[in-house]
């Protein structure tokens, strides 16, 4: 006797919802994780700057955060990271292809005058070791930011030294207030 292909069909007609509604949750994790970061890490670099400049800050985002997000990663068995174009930490900001193509995204919205505050974006991608859930949530430069990221003028020599220092190939300068500087990028595997 010839199974039929019905019960098939339902399923996935059901299942179409219910994957559709488990993205939903799984971004509304993802944000929980990236914005509470995001906050964190301003705090961390404005107490390094009051205390000790901005070349103090360097710190934060050279040791502190990425030790953050490490914790955040373990404690919700996801890998969490911050990625960008323009790299200055190639060990650990380099973004895949996946989150290259966000990031461009990401600077073309902006270019049509889309604000970066809420900018985010989700996708379920099939990859050669499975599916993952893809979560990046965009990181926009703010005005305290140039004083490390900022044009060549706004650099200090202080900050340039620091920087020569601890990123010899450093890519992560000239920007302005409001452009995408990278993106919190979250995968979790399906």
């Amino acid at each position: 006797m010839k199974k039929s292909s019905f019960p098939l069909v339902l399923l996935a007609l059901f299942a179409a919802p219910a994957l559709a509604d488990n993205i939903a949750i799984m971004q509304e994790e993802s944000r929980a994780m990236a914005l509470p970061f995001m906050k964190k890490l301003a705090e961390e670099n404005k107490k390094a700057v009051t205390e000790g400049g901005p070349e103090t800050a360097i710190m934060v985002c050279k040791d502190i955060a990425p030790n953050m997000a490490g914790e955040a990663s373990r404690k919700n068995g996801v890998r969490m990271t911050r990625v960008s174009l323009k790299v200055r930490n190639p060990m650990l900001g380099t973004a895949d292809a996946w989150e290259q193509k966000v990031l461009q995204d990401f600077e073309a919205r902006v270019a049509k005058g889309e604000k970066p505050d809420n900018m985010e974006f989700v996708e379920v991608v099939k990859e050669p070791a499975g599916n993952s859930f893809r979560y990046m949530k965009a990181i926009a430069l703010q005005s305290g930011c140039v004083a490390c990221h900022g044009t060549p003028d706004q650099i200090s020599a202080k900050v340039r030294t620091r920087l020569n220092e601890d990123y010899p190939n450093d890519k992560a300068i000239g920007y302005v207030p409001g452009q995408i500087r990278g993106a919190v990028s979250i995968k979790r595997a399906l």
